[in-house]
């Protein structure tokens, strides 16, 4: 019997659907400096980091529109990484945003092209980089709270 899909799990083929949405979202914004378009995906990564990939816009699209068109779900993986992963995305959309504001383009153009890697990286290769840094994270919030008792 296969696990259903719950907030805790989700289908793998979403959050790789997510990626190649946001990479086209963050090349966009490399090739023509609209900042405006990498504040919409800041808002995209933090809907994503506060509801999880099943509700956020880019997640609800590929349940509604694409999932129902290719098959059953054959692969899930935990939701919490890809969580991570989100707010990871927005720690970098956010410092990109304050260097276009601010007139430090350069800068926003470099923390803009690491999250457009970072997010081909995921789409192209089913590399996440912010799931890798996860458990290394949850490691040392665990470890943190074990010591503050």
């Amino acid at each position: 019997m296969s696990t259903p899909l719950t907030p805790q799990n989700v289908d793998v083929r979403g959050p790789r659907f997510a990626a190649w949405i946001t990479s086209a979202v963050l090349a966009l914004t490399l090739v023509t400096g609209w900042w405006v378009l990498l504040a919409i995906q800041a808002i995209v990564f933090a809907l994503g980091a506060a509801l999880g990939p099943r509700r956020s816009p880019y997640g609800m699209l590929f349940a509604n529109v694409v999932a129902p068109r290719i098959g059953p779900v054959r692969e899930r993986e935990p939701a919490a990484p890809v969580r991570f992963a989100q707010l990871v995305g927005l720690l970098f959309a956010v410092a990109a945003l304050v260097g276009y504001i601010s007139g430090a383009v350069l800068a926003g153009q470099i923390f803009t092209g690491l999250a457009f890697i970072a997010a081909f990286l995921n789409a192209a290769f089913g590399i996440c980089l912010g799931c890798q840094m996860y458990p290394l994270v949850a490691q040392l919030r665990s470890g943190s709270r074990s010591s503050a008792a």
